[in-house]
């Protein structure tokens, strides 16, 4: 089973001799690889939709994954029971509905050592809740495939304390880390901190010019991470 770099990136996340549970495993390529490289000992494989799940199951069979790969058919968590598996995967869904799913079923949640989340947005709300939770990020790293980077963050149980408001935008580990593909995705944030600027820089009520402060700030902090990443 060959991924793509944004799946490859997330299964090699996955601890060795690890029992996960994939939510929303739509064609159930991770599985797959996980088992097939002796990453994991055993995969449940879960989707909300039949569809998706169907075409698990055919990958499954294909690779003659039966006898270590389980699908089950569920909403988030739900069809996970308490201390089953070690290690979680969440993978293309948005932050919110992560954070939903981690906060709905809250005794498996808590019985899961690690997470892998992939949010495709509201990173930045994922992140607070995370850290204000009592999980702690423990790693991150960035992935370009085509013309989009993704941002794929390894969490654990635990207290961090984050003392600046930059590292739930742009994920404390990315920096340290220097990650490859940081100054990138940094002046595509700046781009998109100016862009809101330059659209409120006419408007005159007390909501947009209180919006207008906090994105110039934000946008100055961009610019001096960006430095550091540069230097």
């Amino acid at each position: 089973m060959k991924l793509t770099p944004r799946l490859l990136t997330i299964a090699k996340f996955v601890p060795p001799k690890s029992v996960v549970a994939d939510v929303g495993t739509d064609h159930g390529y991770i599985p797959v690889y996980l088992i097939e490289n002796k990453i994991a000992q055993k995969v449940i494989a879960t989707d909300v939709n039949e569809g998706p799940l169907y075409s698990a199951q055919t990958a499954i069979k294909t690779y003659g994954m039966g006898d270590y790969i389980e699908t089950r058919l569920g909403n988030g968590l739900a069809p996970i029971k308490s201390n089953e598996v070690d290690t979680v995967i969440i993978a293309g869904m948005g932050g919110l509905l992560i954070r939903d799913i981690l906060m709905r079923h809250m005794d498996v949640t808590k019985s899961v050592n690690r997470f892998i989340l992939q949010p495709m947005v509201a990173q930045d709300e994922l992140r607070r809740w995370l850290i204000q939770n009592d999980f702690k990020i423990v790693d991150e790293k960035l992935v370009r495939e085509e013309h989009r980077i993704y941002e794929i963050m390894v969490v654990e149980h635990g207290m961090q304390n984050i003392d600046d408001e930059i590292y739930f935008e742009i994920g404390q580990k990315l920096i340290e880390n220097k990650d490859l593909l940081l100054e990138s995705f940094i002046k595509k944030h700046i781009k998109k901190q100016n862009e809101i600027i330059n659209n409120l820089s006419d408007q005159e009520t007390e909501n947009a010019k209180k919006k207008l402060k906090e994105c110039k700030k934000k946008a100055e902090k961009l610019e001096e991470v960006l430095r550091w990443v540069k230097s």
